[in-house]
């Protein structure tokens, strides 16, 4: 009597010649479908796992993009003309050795040989994912299973934001979704180059394993984010570089600056005076004005756009001038303070500063020599010498006038020498 796991394969022989002949003749469906309601017991299937601990079938699994082409690979070590099968998810077969019973084309032979069992599968979809069986007939059956994953990259990528000027200091709301992705994107935001925190992420699931990705980010803008672009970056393992961008339109008030064109030092009498204002805002403001605050400007001043000229400076053009910019988000100004010099004392001014400067230099030298002689008096008052005669020694001992006489009188006697001392 045979062996339970020989009559096994017999039967599973017989089966699969039955199965491709079926199929031949045109009563196999597609991929998902069935062959005449015809399936193989499940508890054939078991015996077949049973033996996995012997196995020497190797396969590997598959990720794959969807659209693009994927690999099964049934791998035998060590065969012996034993027969390479390979079956669908709904176990059905796709190819019995080099024969393709499944009337499915875009599977197709890369290779075949007694070690390999090598079938390509051209624009996958998210149907074709599941787990495809290879099967080796030996005594007893072996089999081996290869997972195929398909990646879908997001079909859209759009940024939605409420209104397309905003005015500086105002926030701004941004929302980029990434539909229809299998696993769900991850998505990113940036400010030119400058990646930003703080964006809210919603994950929804679909239908057919596909997500839907939503997130949110609140920027305020400045003047500086005008026309620059926000970047929504999708991460996915089946794309790269996947963004879409938005540009704002930010209006802001005007900046205005203030320049002197002539004269470029000292602002002298009978001399022009040449300036010119510039203004910068968005938008771009209509005209600029020159007053002069806190009184009118001189008649002889001219106002052309954005100069003002004064052909001969003179003491009464002192005083502050502004510019004066605005446009629909607001206004601004920048002042010039003007002094005119007489032409003398512009050109003595200088001089004028070295004298004094001079003469802080010498004061501070003679009030030196002053402190010094003084010092140097006390010095000298302090060590000044006493004079005696030896006349006037003997008085200086004595207790009394008459005592002073006699003994002055007496060192007149003496035999000595006079001597003068100095101490």
């Amino acid at each position: 009597m045979a062996s339970q796991p020989g009559a096994a394969l017999r039967l599973f022989l017989l089966i699969s010649g039955l199965r491709a002949g079926l199929l031949q003749q045109g009563r196999s469906s597609s991929l998902h479908g069935s062959s005449e309601n015809f399936a193989i017991p499940e508890s054939f299937y078991e015996q077949l796992q049973s033996s996995g601990e012997r196995q020497n079938l190797e396969t590997e699994n598959v990720t794959v993009v969807e659209g693009e082409v994927a690999t099964i690979s049934c791998r035998v070590k060590n065969n012996d003309d034993s027969v390479i099968q390979l079956l669908n998810p709904n176990r059905q077969t796709i190819y019995f050795r080099d024969f393709r019973p499944l009337k499915d084309s875009r599977f197709q032979l890369v290779n075949f040989s007694s070690s390999e069992l090598r079938v390509s599968l051209t624009n996958v979809s998210i149907h074709d994912e599941g787990r495809y069986f290879c099967q080796l007939y030996t005594d007893p059956p072996q089999e081996a299973y290869t997972t195929i994953t398909v990646l879908i990259p997001p079909n859209n990528l759009v940024i939605d934001v409420q209104k397309d000027t905003y005015v500086e200091g105002e926030e701004v709301e941004m929302n980029c979704t990434a539909m229809a992705s299998k696993p769900a994107a991850v998505i990113r935001w940036y400010k030119g180059n400058q990646e930003l925190e703080g964006s809210k992420t919603e994950v929804e699931a679909m239908d057919n394993k596909m997500f839907r990705v939503r997130s949110q980010i609140s920027v305020t803008v400045l003047r500086e984010d005008d026309e620059v672009p926000f970047v929504c970056l999708v991460d996915h393992p089946a794309v790269k570089d996947l963004e879409t961008r938005q540009y704002i339109d930010v209006q802001y008030k005007p900046v205005v600056m203030v320049s002197v064109i002539y004269p470029q030092g000292l602002t002298r009498e009978g001399e022009p005076l040449e300036l010119t204002c510039r203004a910068v805002g968005k938008p771009r403001p209509e005209k600029v004005t020159w007053v002069r605050v806190d009184d009118e400007l001189p008649d002889h001043v001219q106002v052309e756009d954005e100069k003002l000229y004064i052909s001969s400076l003179n003491k009464t053009d002192n005083g502050t001038y502004r510019c004066e910019a605005s446009n629909s988000v607001g206004s601004s100004s920048a002042d010039y303070t003007l002094y005119v010099y007489d032409t003398r004392a512009a050109e003595e001014g200088p001089l004028g500063v070295d004298h004094a400067v001079i003469g802080g230099v010498v004061a501070v030298v003679v009030f030196a020599m002053l402190c010094l002689l003084i010092i140097l008096g006390r010095y000298f008052a302090r060590h000044k010498g006493t004079y005696f005669t030896h006349e006037a020694k003997g008085a200086d001992d004595a207790a009394d006038a008459d005592t002073a006489i006699i003994n002055a009188e007496g060192g007149q006697n003496s035999c000595e020498e006079k001597k003068e001392y100095f101490i």
